[in-house]
């Protein structure tokens, strides 16, 4: 690490001392007490000015109907350049760009997952199109899981462990000072090994090698690589960039209740608007970068939860602000939340929201980054850090606004208020602006079925009618998946309760 940029790997706060703690404390604390702030100023207001908050909350009601508009604009013409780039014969792409020296350097980090689940994702990666000789697999397993480990390596590598150029399984030990349990350390740990007895052994140019981290459920698209490869050879900086694809949480969603099924529909959503806003846009689950860059950023940070983001802000700070992620119109599937039960699929749910909504970390570290690094422009600085703040407000208070907050000017504003035409006229705008935005859903309901892979026999016809009316959960799961969820988050963060690394649970049920 170069010792000028010392503060690059710094997880959270406890890891300095003096000011600079002291420094990282208020960076840690400021997006809960945000937060916190809004809501609690509204409930304060509504009491002493209920006019005021009456207006800002009519205006708020629009803004959100605008944005929702704008949001599914972008949402529109991503499915459209998604199902653009699954008809491109992406081979014949590549034919002149000499991609015939690229390595495809593969990543599975798995812990608890069931073996049938590692066994159709592996399914899946034989059915790409890519020339199995250039790919180096490596599946990192945690030496702490025991017997399990063992049968996970075993079994993949007796069934696939001869179908590639390389394979390798690393098992991560237990207990290494400073780090945390989790995806970071497991393929960090592995990075190196593969790094030290596959790739310096045989002598692969670490240009030609482009890395793929990916979750352990995640199976691919055909040509998935010969896509990612294409935007590597054509990115202006290839290796100043990293790629990502489009989730898509579909690979058990008829076995998934309506709630699970909404939660990774609108995960899925999200990301396809984030592709079409590229500035915006960062690492995120499943994700592709140059293996030059990944060995000068030190490989994914090791001592916090959400290492996906990370090494994306991480390039961002190292490379003075010249790091992008390419978007690649391109789907990977993964599987949505399922537990054996309704209550514990809610439950995994919302630990799952939660971990996600943990990349708030990553807000502190960014601006405690910006604070020492004095090369990268001031309006960087700022974009960055006004979207990534905008963000986490948004999601932790904009559905509590809506859904919560609106009614408090006619509980608290007393009888004064509660006699104006504005007191009698208030739920009813609300409720005019709040319908036409919920209109958006009926898009939400025919895109959501268009993303659905075909129905097994085993499920009636009739399933289609919950498929289409599980859209009317969406207040009440942006609400108690959302907002709650990331409010949590904050909350921990803000109180310096730093969370573990939590795997959601891949139960076929």
């Amino acid at each position: 690490m170069d010792d000028k940029k010392e503060y690059l790997h710094v997880g959270h706060a406890f890891h300095l001392t003096g000011k600079n703690r002291r420094l990282f404390r208020f960076f840690e604390i400021l997006p809960g007490a945000l937060s916190w702030g809004t809501l609690l100023a509204v409930t304060l207001f509504s009491w002493i000015s209920p006019i005021g908050v009456a207006i800002f909350i009519i205006v708020f009601d629009v803004y959100w109907l605008v944005k929702t508009a704008y949001l599914s604009l972008h949402l529109r013409s991503s499915w459209k350049k998604m199902q653009q780039h699954l008809k491109i014969d992406w081979t014949e792409r590549l034919e002149n760009l000499r991609s015939e020296n690229v390595w495809q350097l593969v990543f599975y980090p798995v812990s608890v997952e069931p073996i049938e689940m590692l066994d159709a994702t592996f399914k899946s990666l034989m059915e790409t199109t890519w020339p199995k000789e250039r790919m180096i697999i490596v599946l990192p397993v945690e030496g702490r899981m025991g017997e399990l480990a063992e049968k996970q390596s075993k079994f993949i590598t007796e069934k696939y462990g001869d179908k590639f150029g390389h394979f390798l399984v690393t098992t991560h030990p237990e207990g290494i000072e400073g780090e945390l349990k989790g995806k970071g350390a497991n393929a960090s740990w592995a990075a190196r090994k593969v790094k030290e007895l596959v790739v310096d052994k045989e002598e692969i140019p670490y240009e030609n090698i482009i890395v793929s981290n990916l979750d352990s459920d995640t199976q691919l698209y055909p040509q998935y690589f010969e896509c990612l490869t294409y935007h590597f050879l054509t990115a202006e900086k290839p290796h100043r960039s990293a790629y990502q694809p489009i989730p898509i949480y579909n690979n058990n969603i008829w076995q998934a209740p309506a709630i699970a099924r909404v939660a990774a529909m609108s995960a899925t959503y999200w990301q396809m608007m984030q592709q079409v806003r590229p500035e915006r846009l960062t690492t995120f689950s499943s994700h592709s970068m140059s293996f030059v860059a990944l060995c000068e950023l030190g490989f994914w940070q090791t001592n916090m939860v959400s290492e996906d983001s990370r090494i994306f802000w991480n390039g961002l700070l190292k490379f003075d602000g010249d790091y992008r992620v390419v978007p690649l119109f391109y789907p990977v599937a993964m599987d949505a939340n399922l537990a054996p039960t309704l209550f514990q699929t809610a439950k995994n749910i919302y630990k799952q929201q939660r971990r996600w909504t943990w990349g708030v970390e990553n807000l502190s570290y960014l601006l405690y980054g910006f604070t020492k690094n004095k090369t990268i422009p001031f309006r960087t600085k700022a974009y960055h850090v006004a979207t990534q703040v905008e963000g986490f407000w948004s999601l932790a208070t904009n559905p509590i606004l809506i859904f919560l907050l609106g009614w408090l000017p006619l509980m608290l504003g007393g009888i004064g208020f509660n006699s104006t035409i504005l007191a009698y006229q208030l739920p009813r705008v609300t409720r005019t602006i709040m319908t036409l935005a919920m209109l958006g859903l009926i898009g939400s309901a025919i895109l959501g079925m268009q993303l659905m892979p075909p129905r097994p026999e085993k499920y009636h016809k009739l399933t289609w009618v919950s498929v289409i009316l599980q859209w009317i959960l969406i207040p009440f799961m942006i609400m108690f998946f959302g907002a709650i969820p990331g409010l949590d988050a904050q909350t921990r963060l803000m109180f310096g309760r730093y969370m573990g690394f939590w795997v959601t649970p891949k139960d076929k049920v």
